[in-house]
Parts: C-alpha cells; sequence; structure tokens
C-alpha cells in the first residue's frame, strides 16, 4: 500500500487537486465574501456616498480613545451601547454632511490662514516648537504626520466656514428679546389656597370591592418584572492564584533575586551653596564664577560651622539660601547628575569639591543619610508570596481560559464539570435583562444578561459561552428558573393596592373641594384665599414646576384671574392673580439673558440649517440601522 503510494505520488496530488479545488470555488469563496459582508455593508449615505460598517467602526473607536485619553479612569462599558455608537454615527454623518457642504460651496482655506491660526491659537500650543514650527514628535505620537494634520485642519476650517455663516450671523429682533425675557423674569402677586392630599386620607376608607376594582383598572401597576434565578461561575487572576501552592525555598529565592525591592530608598540631606552660571554663558562668565565658588569653598572648609551662614549670604538660589542652602531629604533621581553623584560620594559631614552643573558652581555639605536598610524576609513574606502567586496565575490564565471557554461550551448541560477541572465556585444570584442600578461585577454586565436571556440558556437551560466581563474576567451561567412577567395576584398586593386606591379618593376629594373654591371665587361672593406670595420662574416660592407655570402662564390682561391647578395626585391649587410686576433683576443679569437667547436662536437656525443640508444631500442611516437608533434612544 505504500509502495503504491510514493510510486504514484503524482497521480494522488493531481486527485486531491481535483477533488479540494471545486470546493473552494463554491464554499470558500462564499465564505471569504460573507467574512467581509459585515465589515463592507453599509449604515448610511451622505449624497450618494456610503458610509460602511468599518468606517463607523473606526470612528467609534477613536472616539472611545480620545474620551479614554481625557479622562483615564472612565468606565469603558459606557461605551459599548447602541445608544453610544448611535451618537457616533450621527456625528460621522454630521461630518460628511458638513465636508459635502464645503466642497460644494467651494470654501477654500489658503495657506497663509492656515499657518496664521496654526501659530495663534492656544489650542495648538502642545504641537507647536518654540519656533512654531510643527512637533513632529506630537503628531507622530497620535499616528499623523504633518500633511495628514494639515489636511485634517484644512478640512476642519473648511466646515467650520458652513455653519458660521449662519450661526454667526442670527439676530433676535429687540422686540423678541424683551417679550421673551419679560416673560421669563415677569413677577405676578397671588394668593392661594392648597388641598392636599394628605390632609384627606384620614377622611377616606375605600372597601375591599373598591381596593378590587382599583387593582383590575390598574393592573400594569402590580406587574413583577420577567426575571430569572441564575448560578454562574468566574474564572479570573484571584481563582487561579487560590489553587496555586509556592514552595518556601522559592519564595527565599525570590527575596534573594529581587533585594533591591525590598530596601528601604536611601534618602541624603545636604545643604549647598551656588554660584549661579547659565549654561550657554561665555567662558569669562564662567570662569568668574568658578573663582567666586572655590573661595567660597576654601572659607566653608576653614569653618565648617559657618556653612549656613556662608549660603545665606553667598548663594544664588533664592529658594534656599534664607534657610542655610538646606535641601532638606532626597533620594536619587530627584536632582541633576553631576549634583546627585557628588552628594552620594559624600561621608556626613563632608564638604564636596566645586560641582560643576547647568545651573553653576555647587559647593555641597552631606548632613545626613537615612534609609537604605533591607526589610527582613518575615516581614515582607505575605508580599511576596502573593506576587509569585499572581505572576504564576498569569502564566497560567490563557491555559485556563481555554479550558474554561471549551467546557462550558462542550458540556453546557452543567456548570459543574467546569467547577470541578478548575476548582471554581458556583455563586446565585436573581437577575433580569437590564443590569440592577447596584449591581456590580459580572451581574452589571450587560453581555452576559442579554446570553441569559437569549433563547439557548433561557429554553434549552444551557450554559451561555464564556462572556468577558473584565480584564482577565470570563463568566459562564445558566438558568435555573425563569419566571415571565406577571400580575402579582390581588392577595399579594392588598396592602399596596389599599394605599393607592386611599390615595385616589383622597385626591378625588381635593380636586373636589378646590373646584367648589374656584367656583366660589367666581361668584359674586367670592371666598378668602389663605396664602400669599410674589412669584417668578427665579423664585418660585415653594409653588411646583406645574403650579408655576400655570400661574405664569395664565392670561393676565383683566385682573383679577382666577385659576385651579389639578397637582397629578398630590392635590388642588386654586389661585387668583391680583398684580403683574415687573422683572427684579440687575440690569446686568438682563443683558446676559438676552445675550443667551441670542446664542439660542442661533443655535436653533443652525440646527435648521443643518437639517436642511442633510435633506439636499440625502443624509440618513440605512432604514436597519435608523430602526436600531430609535430603539437605542427609547
Amino acid at each position: 500500500m505504500f509502495e503504491f503510494v510514493r510510486t504514484h505520488t503524482r497521480v494522488l496530488q493531481l486527485l486531491l487537486l481535483l477533488l479540494i479545488l471545486p470546493s473552494f470555488v463554491v464554499f470558500g469563496i462564499q465564505g471569504y465574501s460573507r467574512f467581509n459582508e459585515g465589515a463592507n455593508h453599509n449604515v448610511a449615505t451622505v449624497d450618494g456616498q456610503a458610509i460602511t460598517q468599518a468606517e463607523w467602526d473606526a470612528a467609534h473607536q477613536r472616539q472611545v480613545e480620545r474620551v479614554r485619553q481625557q479622562m483615564p479612569n472612565v468606565d469603558a462599558k459606557m461605551f459599548d451601547t447602541p445608544s453610544a455608537r448611535a451618537e457616533t454615527l450621527d456625528t460621522l454623518i454630521r461630518e460628511r454632511v458638513l465636508a459635502t457642504a464645503a466642497q460644494a460651496q467651494h470654501m477654500v482655506v489658503s495657506d497663509e490662514r492656515l499657518q496664521r491660526l496654526f501659530v495663534s491659537d492656544p489650542q495648538y500650543a502642545m504641537m507647536r516648537n518654540p519656533d512654531g514650527s510643527i512637533n513632529k514628535d506630537v503628531l507622530a505620537a497620535q499616528g499623523m504626520n504633518s500633511e495628514i494634520f494639515a489636511a485634517r485642519l484644512r478640512q476642519d476650517l473648511a466646515t467650520q466656514q458652513v455653519m458660521r455663516g449662519v450661526a454667526d450671523s442670527a439676530i433676535a429682533p429687540t422686540v423678541v428679546l424683551d417679550t421673551a425675557v419679560n416673560a421669563l423674569l415677569q413677577r405676578r402677586e397671588i394668593k392661594y389656597t392648597r388641598f392636599d392630599v394628605k390632609d384627606y386620607l384620614a377622611r377616606v376608607a375605600p372597601t375591599p370591592g373598591e381596593v378590587e376594582a382599583y387593582y383590575k383598572s390598574h393592573e400594569a401597576l402590580f406587574k413583577a418584572p420577567e426575571q430569572a434565578r441564575i448560578e454562574y461561575v468566574m474564572l479570573d487572576i484571584e481563582q487561579l492564584k487560590k489553587g496555586i501552592v509556592v514552595p518556601e525555598e522559592d519564595l527565599r529565592k525570590y527575596y534573594t533575586e529581587n533585594e533591591s525591592r525590598f530596601a528601604v530608598a536611601e534618602e541624603r540631606r545636604a545643604r549647598h551653596i551656588l554660584v549661579k552660571a547659565e549654561k550657554d554663558a561665555s567662558s569669562d562668565v564662567k570662569n568668574k564664577a568658578k573663582a567666586k565658588a572655590e573661595a567660597l569653598l576654601a572659607e566653608v572648609r576653614k569653618a565648617p560651622g559657618s556653612f549656613a551662614e556662608v549660603a545665606k549670604k553667598n548663594s544664588d538660589d533664592a529658594g534656599t539660601a534664607a534657610n542655610g542652602g538646606d535641601l532638606d531629604f532626597f533620594g536619587r533621581g530627584a536632582m541633576t547628575k553631576p549634583f546627585e553623584d557628588a552628594t552620594y560620594a559624600l561621608k556626613p559631614g563632608e564638604i564636596s569639591p566645586v560641582v560643576e552643573s547647568d545651573f553653576g558652581y555647587h559647593i555641597i555639605l552631606l548632613d545626613a543619610v537615612r534609609g537604605g536598610q533591607k526589610k527582613p524576609f518575615d516581614t515582607v513574606r505575605a508580599g511576596i508570596e502573593d506576587d509569585v502567586r499572581r505572576q504564576l496565575a498569569t502564566k497560567k490564565w490563557a491555559e485556563a481560559a481555554e479550558q474554561f471557554t471549551n467546557t462550558v461550551y462542550e458540556q453546557a448541560d452543567s456548570l459543574n464539570p467546569v467547577i470541578e477541572r478548575l476548582k471554581l465556585s458556583r455563586l446565585t444570584a436573581t437577575v433580569q435583562r437590564t443590569p440592577a442600578p447596584d449591581a456590580k461585577g459580572a451581574l452589571a454586565s450587560t453581555k452576559l444578561l442579554e446570553a441569559l436571556f437569549g433563547n439557548d440558556a433561557l429554553k434549552n437551560k444551557r450554559n451561555t459561552d464564556a462572556v468577558e466581563v473584565g480584564p482577565n474576567q470570563l463568566v459562564s451561567a445558566r438558568v435555573v428558573e425563569y419566571q415571565p412577567a406577571r400580575t402579582l395576584p390581588l392577595a399579594e398586593v392588598n396592602a399596596r393596592a389599599s394605599d393607592l386606591a386611599k390615595g385616589e379618593q383622597a385626591a378625588a376629594k381635593a380636586r373636589s373641594d378646590g373646584a367648589a373654591r374656584l367656583a366660589a371665587l367666581n361668584s359674586a361672593t367670592p371666598g378668602e384665599l389663605t396664602q400669599q406670595a410674589i412669584v417668578s420662574r427665579a423664585k418660585p416660592e415653594g409653588l411646583d414646576r406645574k403650579a408655576l407655570e400655570a400661574v405664569l402662564r395664565a392670561d393676565a390682561a383683566k385682573l383679577p384671574v382666577n385659576i385651579g391647578v389639578d397637582l397629578d395626585g398630590q392635590g388642588y391649587l386654586v389661585v387668583r392673580i391680583d398684580k403683574v410686576l415687573p422683572p427684579d433683576v440687575p440690569a446686568q443679569q438682563a443683558v446676559a439673558l438676552k445675550t443667551q437667547f441670542t446664542q439660542t436662536v442661533a443655535q436653533a437656525e443652525a440646527q435648521a440649517y443643518y437639517e436642511a443640508l442633510k435633506a439636499r444631500f440625502k443624509a440618513a442611516p440605512v432604514a436597519k440601522v435608523a430602526a436600531a437608533a430609535s430603539t437605542a434612544a427609547q
């Protein structure tokens, strides 16, 4: 048999090729196409030009990286949501619309304007060298060269011109401004009486029949949300550490090999006298400074006890001269190299020769030395063991993660195999489709919850795939018991239903009494109201938002005017408006409000112009993406 294979190798190779090639043509190319389909399908169009899924993903990643650079501790999970991605797509569409408009309107940015902006605008200061040229190192750190940066800056300026022409030319007429500001600042003198629900609760007592009727007409208030009782396991570095035992000799070896880590850093306290000489000073200036330093060195060596006094009178270091040149304790790396080397070469009480640095010439007196001792093994043993176990666990992570992933998938009917294999703990919880407000760790992962409420886990009671819920953290879970959303029986919620029915009846009585008082006010013999106030939007004087808006919106052309306000289950308010008073604010505040109103008008006009541009260039996400974005917004 083997002899036949060796003899007919070429014939067999040709036969295999004939068998494999058609399969590749039929299935391989199709699979390749499917692989690229996801990245290249269109998510939006602007002026007939497509925005692809890959471009959307790249733009979202850039946005995430920008935020992370500004806020390194931000929770990355906040970006992994449909609404966050929808915002990125909106931004991408806006950029394309404005770029298309700039091109259509022939918006051009000259080289002179580009250069003038770059050298004068503070926001580009970090990208400029002292001579005003571009800092190529900073650009390289951001993945750009000078040509790419100039092209992006030119594009940004061109698109800004599209909107600024509208936003900067917006005008709010004086009459409109005065009307808007007066409406905002206007004050009204009122008298009113509140009919609070809490004052009526003792007067009502719903019967069992009334409670049941309320329950049946408000079933939505008594629904228990969909939930699942689950069990889950987590694999992380801490779990792997628990199963690792480190021999004592390995701990001592680690201690010996890392002695520097367990030593208290040596610090030195010194005084110095500085004779200043700039780094680029002429040789004459430097020679004079050095000669002065040599003379001062001779003086302090004759009388070491006078060092502090000599420093006070002669040192050019304004920060330490008043303290006799005292630099306090410092460690390695705190001073310039020549100064540090000279200081660490001294013994306490010794004075150095003249030491040259970029600042001039120094004379150094070492006062004291502290630190440098090695911590005993017993005091650092626990920390060493934790470090070694963590290192070993990190090395085991890739292998353990693969075992975890394969086991929960291949033996999906139970978590027991992965628990026994990797010595993990079984955890339990009750969850809903969305994370609870106080959820932490794995239970705060939307990916895990989506998997749990998917068909495979929910209907077939199978393990979820391994879900990454954090750095080096994998979780798999399974549904133990599922309970769909349901209306709770009256027996379980009778107390709550009774309280709500009681509140509804109390609100009805408050509303009835309030309406009666309002009718009396409007009659020939109106009754008196109990409280009075002068209210405005700036000073509501205890009125809630709805009541305040009703008072300020009421037609005050003919005073007094009476109104009633239903306070949405909290009671009823009867108000008589007696006077309309002018604004009582400083003129400067009124001017500021008018400026703010003008800016709001400008923003509204700019947004309207942008919407017109979107319509002109037929800019919109494709139907499927638009529907998903709408759902995310809800």
